[in-house]
């Protein structure tokens, strides 16, 4: 059965990789899965078609068969559990690699996500700078425990997994904001992830992706 997931047909990042159709893409890379893409315009996200894949108009999505998905983390659970290769085979470890997922998408992306909602909508507020502060504070809180977590270790939990799939590519979107700078073993971690032959096809494959829309 063919493997489709959806992406936005013009990401707001040109295709750099922030979008999070990219991890969707970065996980079927890694187990060698064929997938195709669909483009979804801002329009048709908020059509019934697309809202009875993802009812919150949002993207990835992904289909197989009769079964369709969304939500990244999701996905990626979804494809890490029925192909080997994305998860240990010892269940203590798998258990662990799973919980990692679940810390990158609960504990450290919502700060990061809100800095990006800050910026964007509210840095013409008054208040701005204050709560920008704020947030990269609490941002900062969490790169010092992870970044105290990861120590001098290649990736989380042993060799790479699914979890540090999903924790790069949430510290991938603090890159434009120049907060992981400050953290070098964190900024090495990431710059690993992204060395992997599997994410430079990802990353590859999305920005070509969007530059074919563009045209």
């Amino acid at each position: 059965m063919t493997i489709t997931i959806t992406a936005f047909e013009h990401s707001p990042d040109g295709g750099m990789g922030l979008a999070r159709d990219t991890r969707v893409r970065w996980a079927l890379e890694e187990l060698g899965l064929p997938y195709e893409v669909r483009p979804v315009s801002f329009a048709a996200m908020k059509e019934p078609a697309h809202l009875a894949l993802h009812p919150f108009g949002q993207i990835p999505t992904y289909e197989e068969g009769d079964l369709a998905l969304f939500e990244s983390g999701a996905i990626i659970f979804h494809i890490a559990t029925h192909h080997a290769g994305l998860l240990p085979d010892e269940a203590n470890a798998r258990a662990r690699a799973v919980t990692w997922i679940f810390a990158a998408l609960n504990t450290v992306e919502p700060p990061i996500l809100e800095l990006v909602t800050a910026r964007i909508l509210e840095g013409d507020k008054p208040w701005s700078k204050e709560r920008m502060q704020l947030i990269v504070d609490r941002i900062c809180q969490r790169m010092d425990q992870l970044s105290a977590r990861l120590a001098d270790a290649e990736w989380l939990d042993g060799t790479f997994n699914a979890g540090d799939l999903m924790m790069v590519s949430v510290l991938l979107r603090l890159r434009p904001s120049g907060v992981l700078n400050g953290f070098p073993s964190l900024a090495a971690y990431v710059a690993r992830g992204e060395a992997r032959p599997a994410y430079q096809r990802a990353f590859a494959a999305q920005l070509a992706f969007n530059r074919a829309g563009s045209a």
